[in-house]
């Protein structure tokens, strides 16, 4: 209906949005009775456990396969020797969101973790154990696992396609001319998703069609890659996907040992089940690659920055390319005139990399708030003061303005919540008991993009409603907010509504990640329940009968089930539209995408302040307080949108202090791939966190005015944390996470 629309096409949604509504699935969770992947049971079932590789270079000579195969309650043993052909070669790339896979096609190994056989038995028990009988032989090679051991080659691009390098102005005239110059140098580790939920699947064929249960974040998008590499038709390949325990970016991908469970429920013709242990997420289904990063800040002698110069050193695998596009954090945060954003490859023996929680701006926004400070400190500011001075109102790479940008506002809420104004500038003036207290703050910012999706909502005889879209639910609470637009929509209670969403037979959502499925799947849900209700109010207007007779599309209103007169108080229910008409049912379409060329800079922003404890004696860091506070558009579900920036920010302190891969040197094999050895954030670690939203109305991002949380927590956090320990010990840290034998 046109009225649901303002004067600058801006949706104005009803009274489900921007209501803190109780998570739907919250009960399922609960009780456990939400199924996931590694839940399916189909009868017959089967257990398959991938052998990894245990060196990082070389290739597997022998295998004890007759060992294995004699082993009670074994039915096959795949090996490079049996595996079924797939109808295109894994080490082809067939779109930019596939990564070249390991599917037993040769006896290479290209890192430790790949699989390089797979079990399938009657029991899991029995597959674990011909796994370990196969007690592989191998011809090792020379290896490289670190930055400063890999193979440099140069690149013209980034992840998805994003270009490697970028220069604005003239740096040389602007360095020759400033009055100042600070060089920063930061590294950041290799970090793992390590969700609550390993990856799994469960395939099973019916006849010629194949029905997967895996945890994926991108279902349309994986439907069609499943049937391009198995040689099949979109349209045979079921994919459900309802619930996915965490997974930050991981699951949008594909693997090989995905594909090898599929290719054995076909060989077998039984149904097959793979659920990985935690170890053996470590290498073949992505991560966020090791950065090494240099900044030079050139100000002038009032402190306004004048050049930024931002430069990336980071790992790829030695058979793909995945970089981490670690300099474009600074392209678009502050006022530089001058910028200049460099990108170099290296490529050593490890799993390929992939998108992992605000990928490229993590670990770029955690160097560039280190230098900031730095710069700061260079030209005698308080670091609040010297982001002020150089805030950017305009987009420095593109020279476009921002669709809004609440900055200003997210720094001033968050500065006077933490009590940032009696901050000493010098470091180690603050104690409690014997403990050094620092107070440190990063700026926060993430791009808003848009994907495509589509849905359908179905208006049905009772005046409830049914909507759908293969949205994926990974923890942030889809199910949740995603019906809550949908039923402003629809111009009906939430509690009429049913969500259906987590298989590919519904229409496609496009990918859960971005921080920009809500905005693209959401606007999809929106504009099918518009849909169908325009459809319904055509009915109406027309109908002699209806008290709507008459007043025409744009002449009534909807809302509570009912349409509603706008020149009076005369409503009709939509159930008794409908049964006039003698329909059961309506149903409406919509679509989601960003039309046309970006006309304005679009980001959500924040800034975070952050206070630390450090034992003098144990250079053990503390954060006893964490406060952010961010500008993120329209926010459709308070408490789930709190919930999600209070995530970035905890997993920002395990960025800052705690997670870190590490392979042993010699073998190249990983020594922490478990979560005894590989820390993550635990409810101890976040003794106080808080997350405020600052409104924000944005009419150019979308119709719906809706930006992201899920990512943006962690630009700003870890750089407030580093700048927090210098404060507190003078000591600048120059690597994530921080070490404590570093502030001793």
């Amino acid at each position: 209906m046109d009225d649901m629309l303002n004067t600058q096409g801006h949706v104005r949604l009803g009274s489900s949005a921007g209501q803190p509504l109780t998570r739907r699935d919250g009960i399922l969770k609960v009780t456990g009775a939400a199924p996931y992947a590694a839940d399916a049971r189909p009868e017959g079932v089967l257990h398959a456990v991938t052998l990894a590789a245990g060196i990082a270079r070389g290739r597997v000579a022998r295998l004890n396969t007759a060992a294995a195969e004699a082993h009670p309650g074994v039915v096959k043993v795949y090996t490079p020797a049996n595996t079924p052909p797939l109808a295109l070669s894994p080490d082809e790339k067939i779109h930019p969101f596939v990564w070249r896979m390991e599917v037993l096609q040769d006896d290479r190994v290209r890192y430790a973790g790949q699989p390089i056989a797979m079990v399938v038995a009657e029991t899991l028990e029995a597959a674990t154990e011909a796994a370990r009988l196969l007690a592989p032989d191998y011809e090792a090679e020379p290896h490289r696992v670190t930055l400063d051991d890999a193979e440099p080659f140069d690149t013209e691009t980034l992840a998805f396609g994003r270009p490697a390098n970028m220069t604005k102005g003239d740096l040389a005239t602007a360095r020759a001319t400033s009055a100042r110059h600070v060089t920063t140098q930061v590294e950041t580790s290799a970090q793992y998703h390590n969700a609550m939920e390993p990856h799994a699947i469960t395939a099973q064929w019916v006849g010629d069609r194949l029905e997967i249960d895996t945890p994926n974040q991108a279902i349309g998008l994986s439907k069609q890659t499943f049937a391009a590499f198995l040689g099949i038709a979109p349209e045979q390949i079921l994919l459900r996907s309802p619930f996915i325990g965490g997974g930050f970016g991981s699951k949008a991908i594909l693997y090989g040992a995905q594909l090898l469970t599929i290719l054995a429920a076909r060989d077998l013709d039984r149904p097959v089940k793979l659920a990985l242990r935690r170890d053996q997420v470590y290498g073949p289904t992505g991560h966020r690659a090791p950065t090494r990063q240099t900044l030079r800040i050139d100000m002038d002698d009032m402190g306004r920055i004048t050049a930024l110069d931002h430069d990336t050193i980071t790992l790829t695998s030695s058979f793909d390319e995945f970089l981490e596009s670690a300099s474009n954090a600074s392209h678009s945060l502050y006022a530089a005139p001058v910028l200049r954003t460099t990108h170099h490859g290296r490529r050593a023996d490890v799993g390929t990399p992939g998108p992992m929680r605000a990928p490229g701006e993590a670990p770029g926004s955690a160097a560039l708030e280190i230098a900031m400070d730095e710069a700061a400190r260079a030209a005698g500011l308080d670091p609040l003061d010297f982001r002020l001075l150089n805030h950017a109102d305009t987009d420095p790479s593109s020279g476009m303005s921002f669709s809004s940008k609440a900055l200003r506002e997210c720094y001033a809420e968050a500065a006077g919540r933490f009590g940032w104004a009696g901050r000493p500038q010098e470091p180690r003036q603050m104690r409690e008991g014997r403990l050094l207290k620092g107070w440190g703050m990063g700026t926060a910012q993430f791009p808003c993009p848009m994907f495509q999706a589509a849905a359908h909502a179905t208006l049905r005889a009772d005046g409830s409603a049914v909507v759908e879209t293969s949205a994926a639910d990974m923890g942030q609470g889809a199910w949740t907010a995603l019906a809550q637009i949908a039923a402003d929509g629809l111009g009906i209670d939430i509690d009429r509504v049913e969500f259906r969403s987590g298989h590919s037979d519904l229409p496609d959502a496009g990918v859960a990640g971005g921080s920009g499925h809500t905005a693209t799947a959401g606007t999809a849900l929106f504009n099918a329940g518009a849909d169908a209700v325009r459809q319904l109010a055509d009915l109406a207007t027309q109908d002699p009968a209806s008290p709507l007779f008459g007043a025409g599309n744009a002449g009534v209103t909807a809302r509570s089930g009912r349409l509603w007169r706008n020149d009076d108080d005369r409503s009709e229910a939509y159930e008794d539209i409908l049964a006039r008409a003698g329909l059961d049912l309506i149903r409406g379409e919509g679509t989601g995408a960003r039309e046309g060329e970006p006309t304005h800079a679009m980001f959500s922003h924040g800034a975070v302040f952050a206070e630390v404890l450090v034992d003098p004696d144990l250079g053990q860091v503390r954060v006893s307080r964490l406060i952010g506070a961010f500008a993120a558009g329209r926010i459709i579900n308070p408490a789930l949108a709190r919930s999600q920036l209070l995530g970035g920010m905890i997993w920002g302190i395990g960025m800052a202090l705690q997670e870190e891969a590490l392979h042993d040197i010699r073998s190249g094999r990983f020594v922490n791939n478990d979560l005894a050895g590989y820390h993550v954030p635990v409810t101890a670690d976040a003794p106080m966190v808080e997350a405020i939203t600052v409104h924000e109305d944005d009419p150019f991002v979308n119709a719906l005015g809706v930006k992201g949380v899920g990512e943006i927590g962690v630009t700003g956090t870890v750089g407030a944390i580093g700048n927090a320990v210098w404060h507190a010990t003078g000591v600048r840290p120059g690597r994530f996470p921080i070490h404590p034998e570093t502030l001793i």
